[in-house]
């Protein structure tokens, strides 16, 4: 072994454990009992639908479960003057993104992140039922200094 073959060791090392420190929980689950109800009823509709339906298919299914469940919710919000459309805000906290699409982008965190920080909301899910199996994502707001990134002033 020479000194390359070390030095690409420790930096392997150093990826893993920086990886590992930033996947560590840094406080409580935000609405844990609600986003695990809401996430049941997004398994419910892919199940129900398979994979290959259209977004409206699936936020009429998830309505469904919504209202199965009385749980308060608004469907197509209208997100200020962006002109932009939240699937859902559930119980005035939780926003979810339904996509039925071949891929999550870059753009659809954005997206959903600029949600979060104009209605000032803490929790987004963002589920894509075009995945075989289903992998809700759980975005949370990022800090005010943050903001700029997304193209969305803080709030002060």
């Amino acid at each position: 072994m020479n000194a390359n073959d070390t030095n690409i060791k420790v930096h392997d090392a150093n990826i893993r454990m920086s990886a590992n420190e930033t996947n560590k929980p840094v406080g409580k689950i935000i609405y844990p009992e609600i986003s695990y109800i809401i996430t049941g009823i997004c398994f419910d509709a892919h199940n129900s639908l398979g994979r290959f339906a259209r977004e409206k298919q699936y936020g009429d299914e998830i309505e469904k479960g919504l209202i199965g469940r009385k749980i308060p919710y608004v469907r197509e919000y209208r997100v200020g003057e962006m002109g932009n459309i939240i699937d859902f805000l559930i119980e005035e906290k939780i926003i979810l993104e339904i996509k039925a699409k071949p891929l999550i982008l870059k753009e659809d965190f954005h997206q959903t992140q600029r949600y979060l920080q104009h209605l000032n909301k803490k929790l987004a899910l963002l589920v894509n039922f075009r995945n075989r199996y289903l992998k809700p994502i759980r975005i949370i707001q990022i800090e005010k200094a943050a903001h700029k990134r997304f193209g969305v002033e803080a709030n002060t």
